[in-house]
C-alpha cells in the first residue's frame, strides 16, 4: 500500500483585492460639478444647478480639510443711540459677505450670464454673527444670495444691531467711546471657517461717513479691524475672529449750551453778590432765590444727564459743587448778619481768633487788622480817678459845715462826671470788639470770595482742556 505525502503549497493574495478595499474606505475629494446650459439664459442656468441645491447641508469645498474663506466689510449707515444705563450701542449697519463655492462654475458665454440670485436655502450660508448682539435684529430679511459663475457667493443684508459696549462717560459732555464689533462664527472652528477684512480700514471709514444719514448726538471718528483667535470653551480648538473697533464722540454742543453756560451763569451772579454791602442789603433772600432757582435747573436738566453705575461723569461733580457753594454762601451771608446785629453782645475776640482770622487770613485776602487789643484791665476805672476819689472822702469829713452850697454841687457834679468817664470807657471797650467780630465777618466773606474765584478758574480751565483734548483726536 502505497502512502501519498501530501504537499503544502503557500499562494498570495492579489494586489487587485487589496487595492480596491483601499479605494473604498478612503475618502476621496469631491470634485466640482462643471455645469453645462442648453440655452443661453436663466432658466436653463437654474434648472442646470438643479443638482446643487441637495448639497445645502455640506460646506461646498471638495477637501474637507480645506477651510471656507469668508471677506466681510459692512458700511456704518447710522448710530441710532447709546444707552448709558443699559450699556447698549444701537447701530445700523449694511454687511457684505464673500466666500467661495468650489462645487459650481460654469461658462457665462454659454449661460448667458455671470450671475443669478438665488434663495438663500438652496446654499450653505455660514454661520458668521456679532458676539455683542444682545437684542433680535429686526432689519429686513434678505431672502437672496449672488451666485457667480467662478463660484463666488455674495450675501448682503442690512441689521439693526444692538450691541453691548463699556461705556466711559467720565468726561461728558466731551467723551470718546470706543465700542467693538466682533464677528466670527458660532460653531465652526479656525480650521474650518476663517474671517477676513475684504476693505481697509481708512476706506470703511470715509464710506460709512459718506452714507452716514443720522447727524445726532454722536459724530464717527474712523472704524479699525482686529484678526484675533480664542480656543472653543469645550476643546482646544480655536475660533477665528474678526473685530471691528468703532470709535464715537459725542457733540457737545447742546450740553455746552443747555447745561454748562446755565450753570456758570448763575454762579457768576451768585459770586457778584459778594460785592453787595451786608449792612444795608439783604444778601440772604437773592442768594436763597439763586438757589431755589438753581434747584430747579437742576431738576428740569436732569434728563440730558447720563445715568450709570460704573463712574459719576465730572460734570456731576460741578453741579455738585455749585450748589455746595451756594449754600456755603447763604450760610455764610447769615453769620454776618448776625455779627453786624449782635455782635455788641459778644464777648471780646479769642486770641485763637484773632491770629487765625484778624491776622493770618486778614494778610491773605488784603484785609489786615491792627486794632489794639482790649482787655478787662481798660473797663476798669483808672487808679487816678479812683485815688481822686479817696483823698476827696476825708476833706468832706473835716468841715462840712463850713463848706458853702456852690462847693457841694461842684462836688457833686464832679461825682457825675467820674461815672460818665466810667461808663465812656466801658462803652468804649465794648465797641472795640464788636468791630473786631464785624472784621472777622467781613475776612471771611473774603475769603469765600477768593475761594469762588479760584473755583470757577479751575472749572473753566478744565472744561477747556477736556474739550481741546477731545477734538484733538
Amino acid at each position: 500500500m502505497a502512502f501519498v505525502k501530501p504537499s503544502f503549497q503557500w499562494t498570495l493574495l492579489s494586489p487587485k483585492p487589496v487595492l480596491i478595499i483601499l479605494l473604498v474606505f478612503i475618502p476621496v475629494p469631491c470634485s466640482p460639478i462643471k455645469v453645462t446650459c442648453s440655452e443661453p439664459n436663466h432658466l436653463a442656468l437654474l434648472e442646470a444647478l438643479t443638482p446643487i441645491f441637495s448639497m445645502a447641508a455640506m460646506r461646498p469645498v471638495t477637501n474637507t480639510t480645506t477651510p471656507t474663506n469668508v471677506s466681510i466689510r459692512f458700511l456704518l449707515y447710522g448710530i441710532l443711540g447709546v444707552n448709558e444705563k443699559a450699556q447698549l450701542l444701537t447701530t445700523y449697519l449694511w454687511q457684505h459677505f464673500w466666500w467661495q463655492n468650489e462645487l459650481v462654475s460654469w461658462d457665462p458665454l454659454q449661460c448667458g450670464t455671470d450671475k443669478i440670485s438665488l434663495p438663500r436655502n438652496k446654499f450653505w450660508v455660514p454661520d458668521v454673527v456679532i458676539n455683542e448682539f444682545m437684542d433680535e435684529d429686526k432689519a429686513p430679511f434678505v431672502p437672496y444670495v449672488n451666485l457667480y459663475s467662478d463660484g463666488r457667493v455674495q450675501d448682503a443684508k442690512p441689521a439693526r444691531v444692538i450691541s453691548s459696549c463699556n461705556l466711559d462717560i467720565y468726561t461728558f459732555p466731551f467723551d470718546i467711546q470706543d465700542c467693538t464689533l466682533t464677528f466670527s462664527s458660532f460653531i465652526s472652528f479656525e480650521k474650518d471657517l476663517k474671517v477676513f477684512s475684504s476693505m481697509p480700514d481708512d476706506e470703511i471709514t470715509e464710506r460709512s461717513k459718506n452714507v452716514m444719514t443720522t447727524l445726532g448726538e454722536w459724530e464717527l471718528l474712523g472704524i479699525t479691524t482686529e484678526k484675533m483667535s480664542h480656543p472653543h470653551d469645550t476643546n482646544d480648538s480655536l475660533m477665528d475672529e474678526l473685530a471691528f473697533h468703532i470709535r464715537l464722540r459725542r457733540r457737545s454742543t447742546l450740553y455746552v449750551v443747555n447745561l454748562l453756560l446755565p450753570s456758570c451763569f448763575l454762579i457768576t451772579v451768585d459770586l457778584f453778590s459778594f460785592l453787595l454791602p451786608p449792612q444795608s442789603v439783604d444778601r440772604s433772600s437773592f442768594k436763597m432765590t439763586l438757589i431755589l432757582g438753581y434747584t430747579v435747573f437742576l431738576l428740569i436738566m436732569n434728563d440730558l444727564l447720563p445715568i450709570t453705575g460704573n463712574t459719576i461723569p465730572l460734570i456731576n461733580v460741578f453741579f455738585s459743587l455749585c450748589l455746595a457753594l451756594m449754600v456755603a454762601s447763604l450760610l455764610e451771608t447769615i453769620l454776618i448778619t448776625n455779627l453786624l446785629l449782635s455782635s455788641k453782645n459778644l464777648r471780646p475776640v479769642p486770641s485763637w481768633i484773632r491770629v487765625l482770622v484778624l491776622q493770618l487770613l486778614g494778610r491773605l485776602v488784603g484785609q489786615r487788622w491792627e486794632a489794639k487789643e482790649v482787655t478787662e484791665a481798660d473797663t476798669r476805672p483808672s487808679p487816678l480817678s479812683a485815688q481822686q476819689g479817696e483823698d476827696e472822702a476825708p476833706e468832706e469829713e473835716e468841715g462840712p459845715e463850713v463848706e458853702d452850697k456852690a462847693l457841694q454841687e461842684l462836688r457833686s457834679l464832679g461825682g457825675d462826671l467820674k461815672v460818665i468817664r466810667l461808663q465812656m470807657e466801658q462803652q468804649l471797650g465794648g465797641s472795640q470788639s464788636a468791630e473786631d467780630w464785624i472784621q472777622v465777618g467781613f475776612i471771611i466773606d473774603r475769603l469765600l470770595f477768593g475761594i469762588y474765584i479760584l473755583f470757577i478758574s479751575i472749572s473753566f480751565l478744565t472744561i477747556v482742556i477736556i474739550w481741546v483734548k477731545s477734538y484733538s483726536q
